[in-house]
């Protein structure tokens, strides 16, 4: 049984190839890995906070994804969540995930003041380890506003406005209160300074999880809190 110390953190490549063997190798589909991965973005808030009203921040790629995922399980929770949602994508799969959000009453909201006045938590579900450089339009003004939201953030998987390996150096990223990390922590999580960090991903194969270091997730649940 792997213990807390063999854990590895992983750099931008590293988890690129981590998530080509789950689907090449093991024969899982991205819309499987989104479901999980945000069933366990769920599971770990509400082991964590009270329920109340949410607020996701859904970026256009696969952490938005996870995201959108995030929010219908957390209404199951007994969470009110709502989506500020700016870019969003053409895709299909992102099409279906919005879809299954308005099938939960999950509302888009526009204002983003407003609605973080109203909101007891915010998700960071913007931007992913596959991130680089200077956020752009909108995101830039939107990370900004977070980082003086005064309220509770909880990132998926890296923090936005962090470098998926150096962190965030220059402090211009967002300062979550928890961050969690999806499949295996990534390097930047060595830096981070929050209450909670949490890992989700039972879904990994044994093989896997042994080279990766993975820790035996408790009973049933689909997270494990490392800090």
């Amino acid at each position: 049984m792997s213990t807390l110390a063999n854990l590895k953190y992983l750099g931008q490549r590293a988890a690129q190839g981590i998530d080509v063997d789950l689907m090449s190798k093991y024969g899982y589909s991205i819309n499987q890995l989104m479901e999980l991965a945000g069933l366990s973005v769920a599971e770990s808030i509400a082991a964590e906070y009270q329920t109340g009203h949410v607020l996701l921040c859904i970026g256009p790629g696969n952490n938005g994804g996870d995201g959108l995922v995030a929010a219908r399980h957390l209404v199951q929770y007994g969470f009110h969540a709502s989506l500020f949602y700016p870019v969003q994508p053409s895709k299909d799969l992102y099409k279906d995930l919005l879809r299954q959000c308005e099938a939960f009453n999950i509302p888009l909201v526009q204002d983003l003041e407003t609605s973080i006045t109203s909101s007891d938590l915010i998700v960071d579900a913007l931007f992913g380890f596959s991130f680089k450089g200077s956020p752009r339009a909108p995101f830039d003004k939107v990370i900004e506003r977070l980082r003086i939201a005064n309220k509770p953030i909880i990132s998926v998987d890296i923090p936005s406005g962090w470098d998926v390996e150096a962190g965030d150096p220059q402090n211009t990223g967002l300062c979550p209160d928890m961050l969690i990390s999806l499949t295996a922590p990534k390097q930047c999580a060595s830096g981070f300074k929050g209450r909670f960090h949490y890992l989700g991903g039972r879904f990994v194969p044994p093989e896997m999880a042994s080279t990766l270091g993975i820790p035996e997730y408790p009973g049933t649940s689909n997270c494990i809190r490392l800090v």
